[in-house]
């Protein structure tokens, strides 16, 4: 179901931060569309990205460079179907100036081509690495990160700080599982490590015991689960009594899941775009009017919702609030960097895809509560890591057999 979330939501409760904005004449508000996932078992990571938005907007006093802003959401229900029907509702019936989102690749994907015909910028969550890559799509920017681009750091902590020389891979058997171990196998195997196996579950699986069983003899398990199953897999893998570390990806220990591990999880090392101990003055304000009103910490979802409020605002100022000319409003999203966002200074590439921060945690207890303490920041991370743009591009993109193992 769509739904418009207007102004009355966002005011309720809080006073608005002041903000100085351009006068300009336009009258229409600008129309923002999100595609979210409120049903089925990506809803949590949905959920948090509808929050995220809100809580930008709700500071804004929804009003962007001078335009007051009418949110309208839209439930995918986590299917390439549902969401090629809300991305046709969003741009046709509700002729959105700019969509954010959808959440999974799989949606993304089938949405592309639509959203690019109809010229309406769209930025997403959605990792899936071609679309800022080999079929780059021009109405298209994000603020995240692709599935590799948060891996590829870990990957050479792994090897290099961590010390590890073998590892056995566990993710979800469908795109952003296959482009996170890729990014991970290419850049350990190049540091000098060795993928053993390559596990591949399927998504949202609620037991893991039979492939837990299968990891052998490895230094470390990488782990890059989604959604609620890292919870269940780390409580499987201690029941087991396995002792090798574990490693993962953005999802794997994301901060809005810390609430539900168990001392089980102590130790598990993450590679992700947003932490939530990040100091600086944005993410202060973030996390706090995210408690005030959700009484949650936020996690990468929700922070990257945020972000994408920051860069649809900073677009608007260049363009002065006009979003008429679609081929303008693009370009003055992919042209935005930000020195004081929630996840640290971003920018584009000419791709435009995010340059950022990664950074490597640590789950521990502190005062009795698990945090995720930062280890190492890797600054202004690229989605093709170090290699050389033209040759990174010439590869086959990451898939299940892709890299292959070694023999």
């Amino acid at each position: 179901m769509t739904s418009k979330l207007g102004r009355r939501t966002f005011l309720a409760g809080a006073a608005a931060t002041a903000v100085v904005r351009p006068a300009i004449a336009q009258a229409a508000p600008v129309r923002i569309g999100l595609m979210t996932v409120k049903t089925g078992s990506l809803a949590e990571g949905g959920f948090q990205m509808e929050q995220g938005i809100l809580t930008f907007l709700k500071e804004r006093d929804n009003t962007l460079a001078g335009r007051k802003i009418e949110l309208i959401s839209a439930d995918t229900g986590g299917s390439p179907a549902g969401a090629k029907t809300k991305a046709q509702e969003l741009i046709e019936r509700d002729q959105v100036d700019v969509i954010l989102g959808p959440l999974a690749a799989f949606e993304l994907l089938a949405i592309s081509d639509y959203v690019a015909e109809h010229k309406t910028p769209m930025m997403s969550l959605a990792a899936a690495e071609d679309m800022t890559q080999r079929k780059p799509n021009p109405y298209f920017v994000r603020a995240s990160a692709t599935s590799a681009q948060a891996m590829q750091p870990l990957a050479d902590y792994a090897a290099k700080e961590m010390k590890l020389k073998t590892v056995v891979t566990l993710g979800e058997d469908f795109a952003f599982g296959y482009e996170q171990i890729g990014g991970f196998q290419r850049v350990f195997e190049d540091a000098g490590g060795r993928v053993l196996k390559k596990l591949w579950p399927p998504v949202g699986i609620a037991d893991s015991t039979p492939y837990i069983a299968q990891i052998g003899d490895a230094d470390a398990v990488v782990m890059v689960y989604a959604g609620s199953v890292p919870l269940r897999f780390m409580k499987q893998y201690a029941d087991l009594g396995m002792k090798k570390p574990v490693i993962g990806g953005e999802t794997a220990g994301d901060d809005a899941l810390l609430k539900s591990f168990g001392e089980e999880a102590v130790g598990l090392i993450t590679s992700c775009p947003y932490t939530m101990g990040t100091e600086n003055e944005s993410n202060k304000r973030f996390v706090a009017d995210f408690y005030r009103d959700y009484a949650n910490i936020p996690g990468f979802y929700a922070a990257g919702l945020y972000v994408n409020g920051m860069v649809v605002e900073a677009g608007l100022q260049k363009t002065g609030g006009d979003t008429s000319n679609k081929e303008a409003f693009i370009k003055a999203l992919r042209s935005v960097s930000l020195n004081d966002t929630p996840r640290g200074p971003i920018a584009f590439d000419d791709h435009g895809n995010v340059i950022g921060n990664i950074y490597i945690r640590r789950l521990e207890k502190q005062n009795g509560k698990f945090v995720n303490r930062t280890v190492k920041t890797y600054e202004k991370v690229s989605q093709f890591w170090t290699y050389d743009e033209k040759w990174f591009l010439a590869q086959p993109v990451y898939s299940r057999d892709y890299p292959p193992l070694k023999s």
